[in-house]
């Protein structure tokens, strides 16, 4: 080596480099302009020889070390120029490289985007984190980046470079912790992890948190992809989604779990084992059998459990390590893309469950990423959820919660998911959820509520409905924490809609009772009006309930017979839908699946064609096509306007009657509930308006199953009272049935002169006040007090 060359280099950078020890590569490796001219360093392990390339020169680069450590001085070079690699490997073969530590591929970031990550509100961090494929001076390749604050040093690595770390380390950006790296060459399709150095020299591999594709489980390896390439055809589904108040608008969605929903017969491989995900359709595959199937049953959503890549199928998503990949077991980002674009295309919206409340502690996932707890918290009081053996995300630190608000807005908008559903809020709103005394620390206060959660969630909301174009935020959370889905500016959390767990509890508690004792848990069927306007409900059958023993929904029902169960499973889907609130159903339970849910095995498609089961299906779509066509049953379910009771006092009879409005009288409907196997010949309950009521639905009907008790033609109302009410019809009322009746008015008196209407029940023109729900409950509190002698 000469000398001259030797006075300028600093052997113990050159050892950081060999030890793969040092945080700024880009300092050391590359060309640098000095005092004498140009100074070129590279690090190629296992080359013998290299040479720079400069225009048609070659410049042999002295060896130092014996680790593949070159370097040339270019004495009297002025000013930087482009260069290359020639190496020369102990094989003979020869490469020639772009040094990635080139001049030429400056930071893809400003520093304007460094401090919003570091402030927490670079929302599109997905934009320049992890890997992109982008030209640089005209060079192809692809740009990495990766936050690791507490990393010693970060690499990438991969079949490009034989997953050797000390190969491509990676500049670090100041203090941000963020390290990026631009590799000319790489392409879409490359797989790569991170090898972290942790501060105590140990070396572990990670998938990439902001990783757009992975490989199929169980491969854990992060793979290259180009989102900028998928052309969408749904610019008049996104223009609508824009201006649409979802709230004033049917939601009946059909919850699914895209492993189950329908399975391929395994392939076998030559030794018989079957082929690794083999069973599942493709992406494009689900997209027209699912959308012609959910078009045919009149849903208005469908609602995938997690689709963001997970190691563990029996997790069914719920346990996240890639926030922003699709995962890769039903194809690839655009295969899943196209799935979204043909479901708008045949009217269908996707919602899409996520997870913020936890994670998983897989080793190649976010868990202790660069040797701390970089996610999570360091305390396990407050970073672990023992219930579930999950982390806890750190909702106060900036850059975490930056990384969750930037992955919803990325299924928002790079999806163009309409929804997000987030998972166990209540998990994230307690210190002391699922905990016992001591595992936990209170806040601040004293008190258990998780305040940086709280202040995380209303972030996220505010910023997700400034930028999500329309889409909606829906919150399961179980433990009553209030104003869910009240405006941010009214001390809300500001989600659009929450999960009812409590109805679903509550009514599915009274269906399950023998009807001859159903009686005594009356109060559990109408308590939910009590508090049904103090959030924006979903009314929920999800697959929580119908797995783990749990047993399906038809599985669910007491019946000494099939028939029994399936018209007791018909009155409860037929009182879901006129009860307040928007509608979710999980598969399977829409034709009476008898068996509960399995993420290893396909809905029981097979059933189809068996009478039973056919008459289940084509009842819950009349019910969906009845709940589209009539505004009453969603226009004003968020307002008490929308509701009220006729009778909430048959306790005896386990009979329930109310009415559904919209703003306009005649589209009024009756609901008329029977939970008991008896039936009930010449029933009269009141009604609210003077007029003819005409059976829109009657479960009963022999097409859905039932005997066929039903009431044909017009129900022309008669000024008796009943329930407190001036009008009155006289119904027949099947067992375990629901009736529904439409309202119209009578226009006409019998000289053809428009007829006077009768006062309506809220005793306009007559003096008389109409109890209300509030009233009738009231009424019925009372009695059961004075049952009890209290």
């Amino acid at each position: 080596m000469e000398r001259v060359l030797a006075e300028f280099l600093d052997y113990e950078a050159v050892r950081r480099i060999e030890n793969s020890e040092e945080p700024n590569p880009g300092e050391i490796l590359g060309a640098h302009m000095i005092k004498s001219g140009l100074l070129i360093q590279a690090f190629i392990p296992g080359a013998k020889a290299l040479t720079a390339l400069i225009g048609n020169e070659k410049y042999p680069m002295d060896r130092v070390g014996g680790s593949g450590f070159f370097a040339v001085l270019l004495v009297g070079f002025r000013e930087m120029c482009p260069y290359k690699f020639l190496a020369e490997y102990r094989s003979g073969e020869t490469q020639v490289i772009e040094d990635p530590y080139s001049y030429r591929f400056r930071t893809m970031f400003t520093e304007e985007e460094i401090r919003k990550f570091e402030a927490g509100i670079y929302y599109h961090s997905y934009e320049k984190m992890g890997a992109h494929p982008v030209s640089l001076d005209g060079m192809e390749g692809v740009h990495f980046a990766v936050w690791a604050p507490d990393a010693l040093r970060v690499s990438v690595t991969g079949d490009f470079n034989f997953w050797d770390g000390r190969r491509h380390p990676m500049k670090r950006l100041g203090n941000s912790g963020i390290y990026e790296l631009f590799i000319p060459g790489l392409r879409v399709g490359e797989k790569y992890k991170y090898e972290i150095k942790t501060r105590q020299k140990e070396p572990v591999l990670k998938a990439d948190p902001y990783a757009f594709y992975s490989e199929l489980r169980p491969a854990t390896a992060s793979v290259v992809w180009d989102s900028g390439t998928y052309r969408w055809n749904d610019g008049e589904w996104m223009k609508k989604r824009r201006s649409t108040d979802l709230k004033k608008q049917p939601v009946s969605v059909y919850e699914v779990h895209l492993g189950s929903w329908m399975q391929k017969p395994d392939v076998q491989d030559e030794a018989g084992i079957a082929v690794n995900g083999s069973r599942f359709y493709n992406y494009r595959e689900l997209a027209v059998k699912l959308a012609a199937y959910v078009k045919e049953m009149g849903y208005t959503h469908v609602e995938l459990l997690p689709v963001m890549e997970h190691p563990l199928d029996a997790s069914w998503g719920y346990q996240i390590t890639g926030y922003y990949a699709p995962t890769s077991r039903f194809g690839t980002p655009d295969d899943f893309r196209a799935f979204v674009d043909h479901m708008h295309s045949e009217g269908i919206g996707v919602i899409l469950d996520w997870v913020p409340a936890h994670f998983p502690r897989d080793a190649h996932g976010l868990a202790a990423f660069d040797g701390t707890c970089v996610y999570e918290h360091r305390d396990p009081r407050q970073g672990l959820q023992p219930e579930l053996g999950m982390l806890v995300f750190n909702y106060g630190r900036p850059q975490v919660s930056n990384f969750l608000i930037s992955s919803a807005l990325f299924w928002a908008k790079e999806y163009h998911a309409d929804g997000i559903r987030m998972d166990s809020v209540e998990s994230m709103l307690y210190l002391d959820y699922g905990k016992h005394a001591g595992e936990w620390i209170a806040n601040i206060y004293g008190g258990h509520e998780n305040l940086e959660a709280v202040e995380f969630l209303k972030h996220l909301n505010s910023i997700f409905h400034r930028e999500g174009e329309g889409a909606v935020l829906i919150a399961e959370e179980s433990a009553a924490w209030p104003r869910i889905t009240a405006d941010l500016k009214e001390g809300g959390l500001g989600f659009d809609f929450k999960w009812n767990v409590g109805w679903m509890n509550d009514f599915l508690h009274y269906m399950q009772q023998d009807p001859a004792h159903r009686h005594e848990y009356y109060n559990d069927l109408t308590f939910g009006m009590l508090y049904a306007y103090s959030e924006n409900f979903m009314l929920i059958f999800s697959h929580d309930e119908v797995v783990h023993g749990k047993g399906s929904m038809a599985g669910k029902m007491p019946g000494s017979t099939k028939e029994e169960q399936m018209a007791n499973l018909r009155a409860a889907y037929g009182f879901m839908m006129g009860h307040p609130g928007k509608k979710l159903l999980f598969m399977g339970q829409e034709f009476g699946q008898p068996e509960e849910w399995h993420e290893d095995r396909s809905l029981r498609w097979d059933l189809i064609g068996s009478p039973a089961h056919d008459a289940m299906k084509d009842y819950v779509k009349a019910l969906n096509r009845m709940y589209r066509s009539e505004p009453a049953l969603y226009e004003e379910d968020f307002t008490p306007e929308g509701f009220e009771w006729i009778n909430c006092m048959y306790d005896r009879e386990n009979i329930v009657i109310f009415a559904r409005k919209s703003e306009r009288k005649e589209e009024t409907l009756i609901f008329a509930c029977n939970f008991a196997p008896v039936a009930h010949e010449g029933f009269r309950l009141g009604v609210p308006f003077a007029g003819r009521y005409t059976e829109l639905l009657n479960s009963d009907e022999k097409q859905f199953g039932g005997s066929g008790m039903i009431n044909p033609g017009e129900n022309k109302s008669e000024h008796i009272e009943a329930d407190n009410r001036e009008n009155s019809i006289v119904i027949d009322l099947a067992p375990f049935a629901v009736s529904v009746f439409r309202y119209e008015p009578e226009m006409t008196s019998g000289n053809g002169k428009r007829k006077p209407e009768q006062t309506d029940a809220s005793g306009a023109g007559s003096g008389k006040k109409n109890p209300g729900a509030l009233d009738l409950l009231s009424e019925r509190v009372g009695k059961l007090i004075r049952k009890a002698g209290i």
